[in-house]
């Protein structure tokens, strides 16, 4: 599958987690994700990080429930407990530490910082499925020299690793004996004067194959950078007036703007440059059907979000003052169905050979 098909459906689960606080849904959603990652993630090392993005929601749980015990807000009909409360100067008005936690305060809290460990969880389900390396060479060619610097900075650690491991491999054939410093200083002068040789084998490859080289020699123009950023300003804020529901339409229609100003300038700036790809990676239509599949289940519950249907909205809003419980509704089985739609959209990956492990990694 495309990479960026996976972070656009990756992305739109996070949208849709964004707009609803039903923790019936959330939970269900991550059920959905965790089943995805679990069942069509490949032998790679990014492929393993869910667990600590897992571990990262659970630490914001943690962290957003102590604060608000230990400083949240008074208020609430229901307290389970009231802590000892210290009385601060005047200048600190507004601010309070222990006194009465109510049940509505705390539950509101969870459900909040739920969603947000749950959106976060789909950046890692996205980082799990998609190479990050074809994720970059993929990007528009406006971007390709700042994709070109991330991708060798991602590959630099690795090679740092590989190129220690070999030369202590080496030291301990050739009989070599230091231990504690002697043995570091031993091992950094080739591992530097290795850095160095791919450093220049980096470089006379990237020349080789025309880096950077333009049809236009002029520099882009000024209108045209201008225009750019003035998409991306109107895409955040659309963006940020969406998901803050002040006004949706606005939201919308700035969102729409922005991105089609955003892709109209990536393409103009990009017919400058001669980039040639690899093997490219193709957008199929089994790739649309995976992105839409997570576009769809956005839209239902932004269709919800609008409140058109005060039943269907309690039902993906739950009340925290007074608290009620949380019900489950047949539309958030229809978008927990489209969440998991790359079950049947893709097959599970074949456990891949050394050999081909290592020939993957050289054509890379």
């Amino acid at each position: 599958m495309h990479p960026w098909a996976w972070w656009v459906w990756a992305l739109s689960l996070a949208a849709a987690l964004s707009m609803t606080t039903s923790p019936l849904l959330i939970v269900l959603l991550v059920a959905a994700v965790c089943a995805v990652v679990l069942l069509r993630r490949g032998d790679a090392p990014w492929a393993r990080s869910l667990g600590i993005y897992a571990v990262l929601g659970a630490f914001i749980v943690s962290v957003r429930l102590f604060f608000f015990v230990l400083m949240g807000a008074t208020g609430g009909a229901t307290v389970l407990v009231t802590l000892p409360q210290v009385q601060l100067p005047a200048w600190a008005a507004g601010i309070r530490l222990g006194g009465p936690v109510s049940a509505e305060g705390l539950v509101f809290t969870l459900y909040d910082a739920s969603r947000l460990a749950a959106m976060l969880l789909c950046l890692g389900a996205a980082n799990a499925l998609a190479n990050p390396k074809r994720a970059l060479r993929n990007v528009p060619a406006a971007l390709y020299e700042a994709s070109v610097a991330v991708v060798i900075a991602l590959s630099v650690a690795p090679q740092l690793i590989e190129s220690v491991q070999r030369v202590r491999r080496a030291r301990r054939l050739r009989g070599g004996a230091r231990r504690g410093w002697q043995a570091v200083k031993a091992v950094i002068i080739p591992v530097l004067a290795d850095a160095i040789d791919r450093s220049l084998s980096l470089a006379a490859g990237m020349e080789a194959r025309g880096f950077g080289r333009t049809r236009d020699q002029r520099p882009p123009s000024r209108l045209l950078t201008l225009g750019l950023l003035a998409s991306m300003l109107a895409a955040t804020l659309g963006a940020f007036l969406l998901l803050g529901s002040a006004s949706p339409a606005w939201g919308v229609t700035l969102l729409a703007l922005g991105v089609a100003g955003t892709v109209a300038g990536l393409r103009a700036g990009g017919r400058r440059l001669s980039v040639t790809r690899y093997r490219p990676d193709v957008w199929t239509v089994r790739d649309t059907a995976l992105a839409a599949s997570g576009m769809a289940a956005a839209a239902v519950v932004a269709l919800v979000d609008t409140g058109w249907w005060p039943a269907l909205h309690a039902a993906f809003h739950p009340s925290t003052s007074p608290l009620v419980w949380p019900t489950l509704h047949p539309a958030m089985l229809v978008v927990v169905g489209l969440a998991v739609m790359p079950l049947a959209l893709t097959r599970a990956p074949q456990p891949a050979s050394p050999l081909s492990v290592r020939l993957h990694e050289v054509t890379a």
